[in-house]
């Protein structure tokens, strides 16, 4: 029977996120900067691109052409 508590503590241990690593965010902003019509950027946006949001907690820029 305490084998069940082990492994549901591991099984806990392999499903908990990675500090720093917001998978499920990290989809949903890459996503809603497609949805606003922009691409993400690693470094910086283009010249002829403004900033309109941010596509990862890790600091990539989702961009747009300037109207």
């Amino acid at each position: 029977m305490r084998i069940h508590y082990l492994l549901f503590a591991l099984l806990f241990l392999f499903l908990v996120p990675v500090p720093g690593h917001g998978g499920i965010i990290n989809t949903l902003q890459k996503y809603y900067c497609r949805v606003r019509g922009g691409r993400c950027a690693v470094l910086t946006c283009l010249p002829k691109e403004e900033q309109i949001g941010k596509c990862s907690t890790r600091g990539r820029k989702c961009c747009r052409r300037k109207k």
